[in-house]
């Protein structure tokens, strides 16, 4: 994916190009619906669904190349104030599919509201492939009365939300494995109610190493998300920061087992798979060596 992705609220002045963005995905991602894309189809997104849901819009390059449309989780309409949210649709463009924009959407949406939900034509193969990858799972069925096709109703649980901290020396990086684990992680961990992500990540590394990081100090560098290792295929949702001290001398604490600095292949061999993913950031902004 094009590193000037951006994805914003849309705009009332957004409305041409994305009414033609969403009419020519819409065509093709459901052929087996006569007039898709066009017509009372068309009239409804404008007037409802560009009106009344959250819509946000991917954009690269300064173009409109994707449209995310949420609405409160179960509320068909947007009514009521249930948890999570329901993707009511999800559209990239053709010509900008394949580069992780639905992906991003989809992850933006979960980091907002936590649990999402949505339905999806089981005509529709490459979407239900799509989802699957991005762990979502079938609840039921139903006929969509206006069209006379088959709908799957899918669901995923709210990502896992964790801060981390990336410390760098000679291009290593800095893990810590807990007690009664093999696998090493990057240090932080999970907020605590009524913490910001910097004041839980300077409480994480007070608690887990021993040092002081002041909130203040600390920078967000980028999310990550991925399969949180060792939660049954539930997703996690990790922001990580750099800042802080960098002459350190950490002393283990709490449940932490030992730390060390890796670089690609240690990380590669012996991390999880979000901790690669970070590796794989820093090597392409020339932090670490690939």
């Amino acid at each position: 994916m094009s590193n000037d992705m951006i994805i914003r609220r849309y705009r009332a002045a957004d409305q041409d190009i994305v009414s033609d963005l969403w009419s020519r995905a819409a065509r093709q991602a459901h052929p087996f619906l006569v007039g898709e894309g066009e017509g009372e189809r068309a009239r409804i997104l404008r007037e409802v669904y560009l009106v009344r849901a959250e819509n946000w819009v991917a954009e690269r390059g300064g173009t409109v190349v994707g449209l995310l449309g949420l609405l409160p989780a179960g509320q068909g309409e947007g009514e009521g104030d249930g948890p999570g949210a329901e993707v009511g649709g999800l559209f990239v463009a053709p010509e900008a599919q394949g580069a992780g924009i639905g992906r991003q959407l989809v992850e933006h949406a979960a980091a907002r509201h936590g649990a999402l939900t949505l339905e999806v034509f089981e005509a529709n193969a490459r979407a239900r492939r799509f989802y699957a990858r991005l762990g979502f799972s079938e609840r039921g069925r139903r006929t969509d009365e206006d069209t006379g096709h088959p709908l799957i109703a899918l669901e995923r649980a709210a990502p896992l939300k964790s801060v981390s901290w990336l410390h760098l020396r000679e291009g290593r990086l800095l893990s810590v494995r807990t007690r009664g684990n093999d696998t090493f992680y990057l240090p932080g961990g999970k907020y605590e109610p009524g913490e910001t992500a910097r004041e839980a990540l300077s409480r994480e590394l007070a608690e887990e190493l021993g040092l002081v990081v002041p909130a203040e100090e600390l920078r967000e560098a980028f999310v990550i998300h991925d399969v949180a290792h060792g939660k049954g295929g539930r997703r996690l949702h990790m922001t990580c920061f750099t800042g802080g001290p960098q002459d350190i001398a950490p002393a283990p604490g709490r449940e932490i087992a030992e730390y060390a600095w890796f670089d690609r292949r240690e990380a590669h061999e012996r991390c999880a798979p979000a901790h690669r993913q970070v590796v794989g950031r820093l090597i392409a902004q020339g932090r670490m060596e690939g």
